[in-house]
């Protein structure tokens, strides 16, 4: 309990100094900051899990309420940039299989695992399976994760001065009861039905399926309000924060050091990517930024939520991006392990 206890306040502080200072995302960046620096510290932290991925389910819901009929007619347009999600994915793999086990002398489960932009929890459990060092994998998309939720507000704010202090929303006195209740329905079952049918992503997916199908049959015409997308940001910034309680300098030295240069590799793959989308006209800069930035899905719906992106365009190249991994790395690890000489 005292850890638990110790991260809310930890993060509660980090969210009342981002906001003295004018810093941006206090409720996102605020949390993760200052966990990360107590965890650094050595203070006691950690989460509730369910609670966790609750608040996840109202990102979900969020973007369910903008699949509208004319939304959805813009999916086919995007196969141009959705085709490169994969070679993105085949290219984070090429580089950082290699630097994580030659550099940073990482056995090949451990370096393969660490690699792959999917989700935490399947990439740990793929890797453990395969024999990789837990703990390790952890870390390194801990620190994958965090890096790139860092590293974007400057991009956005220093390439097309995004504003970052917009409410996600409207305020909840202003929607209608009987529609803030039929979301807190469809976050809740949706996530229950995904997660017992095994979908990967329950707590998001789950929830955007299910108040998608609402949405177009008319049913919602709101997004979740403000105070509920803020409360999401706040335990997604404690979650990344808490992550790292109990590392040691040795892990600090050795994990946390390569994942900061493997996040410098993925931060210039996405750059090139980026970059050549925009100069063949296939996406605007900012959507495709936030589409193939390889961080964790509902810390880039926050942003997209924030900015005013196409929150269609960057959730379903996201969902490509996981689903992808999470397919194809068993398989691909399996094939590259076998073809390496005994």
């Amino acid at each position: 309990m005292i850890p638990v206890v110790s991260a809310f306040i930890t993060a509660g502080a980090g969210v009342a100094v981002f906001y003295a200072v004018d810093l941006p995302l206090p409720w996102l960046l605020g949390p993760i900051s200052a966990c990360l620096l107590a965890a650094l510290a050595g203070l006691p932290l950690g989460g509730v899990k369910t609670l966790n991925h609750s608040m996840r389910t109202i990102l979900g819901v969020a973007v369910g309420a903008t699949l509208t009929p004319s939304v959805l007619a813009t999916f086919p347009a995007m196969w141009p940039t959705l085709v490169l999600v994969p070679v993105m994915i085949a290219c984070i793999g090429a580089v950082g299989v290699p630097y994580f086990q030659r550099i940073c002398g990482f056995d090949f489960p451990t370096a393969y695992y660490s690699t792959m932009p999917g989700g935490l929890q399947d990439m740990i459990a793929f890797g453990e399976d395969a024999g990789g060092d837990v703990r390790t994998i952890s870390l390194i998309h801990a620190t994958r994760v965090m890096i790139i939720v860092v590293a974007l507000p400057f991009l956005l704010i220093g390439i097309w001065d995004a504003d970052l202090s917009n409410p996600p929303g409207a305020p909840a006195s202003s929607i209608p009861l009987q529609e803030l209740g039929l979301m807190c329905v469809c976050a809740f079952v949706g996530w229950r039905v995904a997660d017992r049918v095994g979908l990967f992503g329950a707590s998001i997916l789950g929830p955007l399926i299910l108040t998608a199908a609402l949405t177009l049959a008319g049913g919602l015409h709101n997004r979740p309000p403000a105070e509920a997308i803020w409360a999401a940001q706040f335990f997604i910034g404690m979650s990344i924060g808490t992550k790292y309680a109990g590392i040691t300098w040795n892990e600090v030295r050795r994990d946390l050091a390569a994942g900061l240069g493997f996040c410098a590799i993925l931060i210039v793959l996405t750059l090139i990517f980026v970059e050549a989308i925009y100069q063949l006209g296939l996406a605007p800069g900012m959507e495709t930024l936030l589409a193939f930035a390889p961080g964790g899905q509902a810390e880039l719906t926050v942003f997209a939520l924030i900015v005013g992106a196409d929150i269609a365009f960057v959730v379903a190249h996201h969902i490509l991006r996981i689903f992808a991994v999470i397919l194809g790395a068993p398989l691909a690890a399996r094939i590259f392990d076998r073809s390496k000489p005994r």
